[in-house]
This record gives structure tokens, C-alpha cells and sequence, in this order.
């Protein structure tokens, strides 16, 4: 079974996507679980971290994109 080059090339997209994505939203949520600890705001910083998280993951991904598909 060959594989070509395009095919490893979509698999490490898909992949920096995931952590992308994912590792916006934890690192979000732990800061904001952090922050909470520190201030006593319990759950106030961890949401804000979680949507601050994914907004970064999401402007990251779709940044990744437009590189992998030249629209950058």
C-alpha cells in the first residue's frame, strides 16, 4: 500500500487542528481555574478562560487553514 505525500500532509492538518483547538480550551480553563482560586470567583475565571480559550483555538485553527490552503 503506497501513500502519498498529500495524504501524511492532511493527517498532520488534522492533527495540529485537534491540539490547536484543544489546547487553547485548556489552557484557558486552567488559567481561569487558577484565577479563581486566587480570587475566590469560582466559576467566573473559567468560563471566561473556556471561551477565551476557544476563541484563540478557533482564530489559530482557521489561521492554520488558510496557510495549508494558501489563502493566507
Amino acid at each position: 500500500m503506497r501513500h502519498s505525500h498529500g495524504s501524511f500532509r492532511t493527517i498532520g492538518l488534522v492533527s495540529a487542528i485537534s491540539s490547536q483547538l484543544a489546547g487553547g480550551i485548556l489552557v484557558g480553563i486552567f488559567a481561569g481555574k487558577w484565577m479563581d482560586e486566587q480570587f475566590s470567583t469560582d466559576p467566573l475565571f473559567m468560563i471566561i478562560g473556556l471561551l477565551t480559550g476557544l476563541g484563540a483555538g478557533t482564530y489559530g485553527t482557521i489561521h492554520l487553514a488558510g496557510k495549508y490552503t494558501g489563502d493566507d
